[in-house]
């Protein structure tokens, strides 16, 4: 392939809506151009990258004996309904209705559709266990889609669904999924390590997503250096330490803290670390006003709150809620003796024997202190569990050594559905007695584009993209310095011939541009092997041969009719 037939346009600056690395290095190397917030265009050189991302995911789930299909992005509404998420998935979900009035959905997802169509095809535990994938477009209506193809609006996907006939089958095919998805990311180039993960709107047993780990990632990490165990933030335990109970109470005495209402503020009112406050927070859970109490200098983790109170939904209260409630104003509420008598209170487990905290009074511009709140609650042992965000120093929940917080880029994931769906659908199965089971099933996805950005973030340098061999645009680039000079126009042509004989993806350079401009456009891209063939090269022995990820000094003259070696061994 000839640069000068290809649609390439490479920039010397960063888009100004660019907030990291591999957003600023796509724009930049011509592989996406932006259409508007959160929606790309792909230009001829991301597409070649996004193809081979793609067969690699085809490939390992056909090895791992998943059968494709497709299925619409346009998805009826009525599927939605009958498992509840219509009402559930939130602004995310983009909705619409046809010239007929009818509801729809662009799909963010597709357990429904999946289920309905399996629900359809198969009635017999002899076609089972079956396993299916997709590799389709999904919208999200993102509020602030930002970092490039990380959060878009539009993203290309893989999903597979597993359908089983127990949980022992369901089970295997969970580790085979687990297992390929390992394949994926290291023919990809990519270090993904897999952490315990919650299932969120998908409902789960089990689920793990894999994470690239870089500085970039949206998505918090629990780390144990000691024994491995690693865990999103939304998930991640910790073992509890010792309580530190403060002091023996005295009464409880009640102090005035005019306009001071956050942590923050009151602690500096009163000259006291965040520790020794009780922070409150009042939450709707289903419907139902509940406090939630954490140390001061803690934040409560909405999803452990979620699965401890076995809620659907769990949003903060709006102030008139929290005045109802507890007779004061958002700031000023706290566990002892609130307005309403019969609200929930729940507290984390850290707090359990807790005594001499600091908590709001349920009267605004006012705090307690020396709450003992064994003595001055009516909190029960059934109230407390883990219900703060992990942190940096918190304790292992396997091995107990202090763990490291680190970022990481979601990749994929993969989840255990039991018969969530299946249920819903009433996807049955006869057995040989001919009685009726629910299949069990299982979900794995893969960011297929947000793949592609994770390679670039996890493989850059100040020059550009470094791409690992299995997903660049082209293996190779040949530089020709002077493609009028007849003797290197013929060795350029012959190794393209060579190259492209021999199964490796290369382009030349034969645009009428400066040495330099060539160089730096190469390592914009980041093709892993440059080439170059010029006059001057081929008077003193040859073409010179550099991988990308190497300096200049490493760069090696090898003859003409040596060069295809040459090129197979840099690109092992």
């Amino acid at each position: 392939m000839k640069w000068t037939k290809t649609l390439i346009q490479t920039l010397r600056d960063n888009p100004q809506d660019a907030e990291i690395d591999s957003h600023k290095l796509l724009v930049r190397a011509g592989l996406v151009r932006k259409v508007a917030g959160g929606l790309y265009s792909y230009m001829p050189l991301g597409m070649r990258s996004l193809r081979k991302v793609q067969q690699i995911v085809r490939e390992e789930m056909d090895r791992a004996g998943a059968q494709e299909i497709v299925m619409p992005i346009l998805q009826p509404a009525e599927l939605w309904k009958t498992t509840g998420r219509w009402d559930t998935m939130g602004a995310n979900m983009f909705k619409l209705k046809d010239r007929g009035d009818k509801a729809a959905a662009l799909g963010p997802t597709a357990e429904e559709e999946v289920t309905d169509l399996i629900k359809g095809v198969v009635s017999s535990y002899r076609q089972l266990p079956v396993t299916v994938y997709q590799i389709q477009w999904k919208f999200r209506d993102e509020t602030r889609p930002r970092f490039g193809l990380m959060r878009s609006k539009e993203f290309l996907m893989k999903d597979a669904y597993s359908f089983d006939v127990d949980a022992e089958g369901a089970d295997k095919n969970y580790w085979t999924m687990y297992h390929a998805y390992e394949r994926i990311f290291e023919r990809c180039g990519l270090k993904a390590v897999p952490v315990q993960a919650d299932g969120g709107d998908m409902g789960d047993s089990m689920t793990h997503e894999f994470h690239v780990l870089a500085d970039a990632g949206e998505d918090g990490i629990a780390w144990c250096e000691k024994c491995g165990y690693a865990a999103n933030l939304e998930k991640a335990e910790r073992m509890p330490s010792a309580v530190a109970t403060g002091a023996e109470c005295g009464p409880v005495e009640e102090v005035a803290t005019p306009n001071a209402k956050t942590i923050e503020q009151v602690a500096s009112f009163m000259g006291l670390p965040a520790d020794c406050f009780v922070k409150s927070l009042v939450y709707v859970a289903d419907g139902k006003p509940v406090m939630v109490c954490v140390p001061g200098d803690r934040d409560v983790n909405e999803v452990k709150l979620k699965r401890f109170l076995g809620a659907k939904q769990v949003v903060l209260a709006d102030n008139s809620t929290v005045l109802s409630a507890t007779g004061a104003n958002a700031g000023f509420v706290g566990p002892v003796k609130p307005a309403n008598s019969t609200l929930r209170i729940v507290a984390d487990v850290s707090l359990k024997g807790a005594t001499g905290r600091i908590v709001g009074a349920n009267k605004d511009q006012f705090h307690l202190k020396n709450v003992d709140l064994a003595r001055d609650t009516k909190l029960a042992d059934a109230d407390f569990s883990d219900l703060i965000v992990c942190g940096a120093g918190d304790r292992c929940p396997k091995c107990g050594a202090p763990m490291a917080l680190k970022r990481g880029i979601e990749v994929g994931q993969v989840f255990k559905l039991g018969t969530k769906y299946t249920s819903a659908f009433k996807a049955m199965y006869k057995t040989d007695d001919l009685s009726e089971r629910v299949m069990i099933m299982g979900c794995y996805g893969v960011g297929v584009s947000r793949t592609l950005q994770a390679v670039i973030e996890q493989s850059h340098d100040k020059d550009g993209i470094v791409w690992p061999a299995s997903v660049a645009p082209y293996q190779v680039v040949i530089d020709l310095l002077d493609p009028s000079v007849p003797e290197v126009a013929k060795v350029a042509e012959e190794l393209e011939t060579a190259l492209e004989s021999a199964g490796i993806d290369v382009i030349v350079d034969d645009r009428e541009e400066r040495p330099g401009v060539k160089f730096k456009d190469a390592d914009l891209i980041g093709f892993p092997v440059r080439v170059v063939v010029g006059a001057k090269g081929l008077s003193n022995g040859g073409v010179e041969i550099k991988r990308r990820c190497d300096d200049k000094s490493k760069t090696v003259v090898t003859p003409p009719q040596d060069a295809l070696a040459a090129i197979t061994t840099a690109l092992a």
